[in-house]
């Protein structure tokens, strides 16, 4: 063989070398395993980023109220009550620890709706009523609105013949003026049940004779528990819840 021969079978002997090299290098034989940190990561996209959701170790520090499975916040937008929370039903208005209990309307076969509420009626330029005026015929049965004792039997110019009557806690006192006759038996000091007749309406004092009525009013009493004096307050919202 010449020389020319030999650097031609060189060559080729290098060429398909290389050829091998390159083979080698580049991608795996079909099923060869790749290694695993060769596998691309796929990047979070924003809607799965672990930003997005609430990390596991505050799960446990969402107020009450506020998770999930709780009651819902109150007013907000949409929210349901769990399964088994009782649907709130309405109640009647309370008048509080601070106000007189349901009274009994204190003339006989008078309904409340046959009652007037006039407490805010002016009696004169520089007077407001402060009371109820009941209509109903002379000599119709007046009852005791609620348990107490007879405190004070009085007469007197605007009020005629009148009742003060206080309730056992010394709280509140019960007014009932114009009066045409007391009960009989009906003295200072003496006990009386809600419902007990007590005297009879009239028009005693400034009343009007052609319009007979019971002149009705509660009071909070003073520490010193004088008959006399004492805060005015609305019966007519008491008659109603009774």
């Amino acid at each position: 063989m010449t020389r020319i021969g030999l650097w031609v079978a060189l060559a080729a002997v290098l060429v398909l070398a290389n050829v091998a090299a390159f083979v080698w290098r580049g991608a795996p034989p079909q099923g060869a395993a790749v290694p695993a940190a060769e596998v691309p990561v796929a990047m979070p996209s924003p809607a799965t980023s672990p930003s997005a959701a609430t990390p596991p170790s505050l799960a446990s520090s969402v107020p009450p109220g506020r998770g999930a499975g709780a009651e819902p916040v109150p007013g907000a937008a949409g929210a349901a009550a769990p399964a088994g929370t009782p649907t709130p039903v309405s109640a009647a208005p309370s008048a509080g620890p601070d106000a007189p209990p349901p009274l009994l309307l204190p003339v006989q076969g008078i309904a409340l709706a046959d009652v007037r509420d006039t407490y805010d009626d002016a009696r004169g330029e520089e007077r407001q009523h402060e009371a109820l005026d009941i209509m109903a015929p002379a000599g119709t049965p007046v009852l005791a609105v609620a348990d107490g004792t007879i405190e004070k039997l009085f007469t007197s110019d605007r009020g005629g013949l009148t009742i003060y009557q206080f309730e056992p806690t010394g709280t509140w006192s019960y007014y009932y003026a114009h009066l045409q006759a007391y009960a009989p038996g009906i003295a200072e000091g003496m006990h009386v049940r809600r419902g007990d007749v007590i005297g009879t309406v009239g028009s005693t004092g400034n009343a009007d004779p052609t319009a007979p009525h019971l002149h009705f009013a509660v009071f909070r009493l003073t520490p010193e528990r004088q008959w006399w004096t004492g805060e005015p307050v609305n019966p007519y919202p008491l008659l109603a819840r009774s």
